[in-house]
């Protein structure tokens, strides 16, 4: 190993401390943090249901297509 080169772990372990910091620094930050999760969430259950109903979509009007046939 050169001389003056950190050595693998004191590389990571330096990293892992600077992302530690920058964790602990900006967790208390909350300016336009609670719209921007409420739109994230609000997404992703769009793309839940829009996916649910993509792929369950022709089983469930068979189903209900079955009951009205059988009225």
């Amino acid at each position: 190993m050169a001389v003056g080169k950190p050595r693998t772990t004191e590389v990571n372990h330096m990293f892992a401390s600077l992302l530690f910091n920058w964790v602990k620094d900006n967790i208390k930050r909350e300016e336009g943090q609670a719209m921007a999760e409420y739109g994230i969430i609000l997404a992703l259950i769009a793309a839940v249901v829009i996916a649910t109903l993509a792929i369950l979509g022709g089983k469930v009007l068979a189903a209900l297509q079955t009951v009205v046939n059988a009225l």
